[in-house]
């Protein structure tokens, strides 16, 4: 397992979670991961991608919700976890994230190459 595979693991276990409001997907706009990230998820055409900014969604965002849920890049796991990333309905953990986990998740973002969704 590579270095940032285990910070990615390390980080993910630790991020606090939440029920969301069903059918709510106002998170879900466009927003990078690392190259690491992008490569567990499941390939999009560019037709795909070009769709979805155009709507200011993700490419993995279908009827049903989040295709990609337990792989869901870092970025999406952290909306309504911190106040920097407030979910528009109100929602959040009764804890909010660890402020020094989430430094270490912005150093990680800023010292890795991220891609667009």
């Amino acid at each position: 397992m590579s270095i940032n595979s285990q910070k990615i693991k390390f980080f993910r276990n630790r991020i606090p979670s939440f029920e969301c409001i069903q059918g709510c997907h106002d998170c879900c706009g466009p927003v990078t991961t690392s190259t690491e990230e992008m490569a567990r998820l499941p390939v999009k055409s560019e037709e795909e991608h070009d769709i979805a900014l155009a709507n200011l969604s993700c490419p993995h965002l279908g009827e049903n919700g989040c295709e990609v849920y337990a792989e869901r890049p870092l970025i999406c796991r952290l909306f309504g976890t911190t106040p920097k990333l407030a979910c528009p309905n109100g929602r959040r953990p009764e804890v909010m994230i660890d402020p020094q986990l989430e430094k270490k998740i912005e150093q990680y973002f800023s010292t890795t190459r991220q891609v667009l969704v």
